[in-house]
């Protein structure tokens, strides 16, 4: 099927939907397979509950019903349906990609841009060769300017989301220790997520640059680029306030802007989204507005108060670059005893067991009362600290907080997804 007449189907729907069991009418379904599904299955069902047409790539399927459209490969063509329908549409696509930090940059740029343009941004962290082309496809041409996260974990796969989301601008939030199992240790890190500035620098589109950061500075030799950071030379020069038991703040243009944040790491995030407030012409009254009106949400960063604790959950992912920096500022900024609880670090690879073992020796050289770790690659630590208690399921570790009440306490909570830490904040 050519392209032009898949994406006359795409406009004659409501939008593309991939999970059968969350149909809108009158959409079209893409049956995509996985290693456990496969949606060519469900295809039919979707059509008689209320969607206009199903894409299929199992010949024998498609000829149950004239609506169901046969394709070789659903997923290739819901990647060129999305690169075609982002050729169609008018709006400037920004991209941004990193180690840490990227869903909350990239709801901090859309907070700010959105004062001012119609703006739409990656769902969640729909940010894969599934979620890229899904979120280009809710741009439409109404959409002045489209912000695209990119996640990855391997080389030339920032490469390939570019090659369809085709962004004009693009950042990196930082580069960290995280995939790397995929990518085969901090070099690689580092060479993946460059794609996003290899990809501009090819295409003529323009680099944010964190000028504070020096392994982004190299990038400040290709032109056009847009700096930002407390760096004297930076385009838009911000200084950050280092203030304790406060939310972070900065000084921009001799003006405090106040957020509802915490944690020294958000501080580039809320400057990439600054200095594209200011590269996009925004007022500083709409990047204060931006910026004060944020706040965080699904267990990022989030400051929750229960009973005589405060709670710093901070468990939507986590890596060895990002677990020492959340640590470092709670201990900076807690005011009653310290509590940590924090679950397994994922896809590390053959760095696994060393990158638990390093937390645990900077866990022990600080002044935290008590600290709990859960899961099976914290479990294989090694540590004779009386404050360490280690737990090889969330089970047991709810099981100790139920018989082990934590009071008038600072907890910090944090660890990979697939942890899904959140849970624990019941038992406390």
């Amino acid at each position: 099927m050519k392209i032009m007449q898949l994406h006359d189907y795409f406009k004659d729907s409501t939008g593309v939907v991939t999970d059968s069991r969350k149909l809108i009418q009158d959409c079209l379904f893409i049956a995509l397979r996985g290693e456990n599904f496969d949606g060519n299955q469900f295809a039919e069902t979707a059509i008689e509950k209320g969607a206009k047409y199903a894409l299929v790539d199992r010949p024998e399927i498609a000829l149950k019903n004239e609506r169901l459209i046969l394709v070789e490969d659903t997923l290739q063509s819901l990647q060129e349906l999305a690169k075609y329908h982002r050729k169609k549409i008018k709006a400037k696509i920004i991209g941004l990609t990193g180690s840490n930090g990227k869903t909350t940059t990239k709801e901090l740029i859309n907070s700010v841009l959105s004062k001012k343009f119609n703006t739409k941004a990656t769902l969640g962290n729909f940010n894969n060769h599934i979620g890229v082309p899904l979120t280009l496809l809710e741009f439409d041409e109404d959409t002045e300017i489209g912000i695209v996260e990119m996640g990855a974990n391997h080389q030339k796969e920032i490469d390939f989301l570019c090659q369809l989301a085709q962004p004009e601008l693009g950042l990196i939030t930082n580069f960290g220790q995280a995939h790397l199992q995929g990518f085969g240790g901090i070099e690689g890190v580092i060479r993946g997520k460059s794609e996003i500035y290899e990809y501009l620098s090819q295409t003529g589109g323009t680099i944010i640059l964190n000028i504070d950061d020096p392994l982004q500075r190299k990038w400040m030799s290709y032109d056009p680029h847009y700096t930002f950071g407390e760096h004297t030379d930076a385009n838009c020069r911000l200084e950050y306030l280092k203030r304790k038991h406060k939310p972070l703040a900065f000084n921009l243009e001799d003006q405090t802007i106040e957020s509802h944040l915490y944690g020294e790491y958000n501080f580039s995030n809320m400057g990439a989204a600054v200095a594209l407030g200011k590269f996009f012409g925004l007022s500083l009254e709409q990047i204060r507005s931006g910026i004060s009106s944020y706040q965080s949400t699904n267990n990022r960063s989030q400051s929750i108060e229960k009973d005589n604790n405060k709670i710093i959950l901070d468990a939507y992912n986590a890596n060895p670059s990002s677990m020492k920096a959340s640590i470092s500022s709670f201990i900076n900024n807690k005011r009653n005893k310290g509590v940590v609880i924090l679950g397994d670090m994922f896809e590390l690879g053959r760095f696994t067991q060393q990158a638990h073992q390093q937390i645990i020796e900077q866990l022990e050289s600080t002044e935290i009362e008590r600290i709990l770790l859960v899961g099976k690659h914290f479990f294989k630590t090694q540590s004779s600290d009386p404050r360490v208690s280690r737990f090889e399921s969330l089970e047991e570790i709810k099981n100790y907080l139920s018989q082990n009440p934590i009071e008038n306490s600072d907890i910090l909570i944090k660890g990979s997804r697939g942890m899904t830490m959140e849970s624990v904040v019941d038992n406390l």
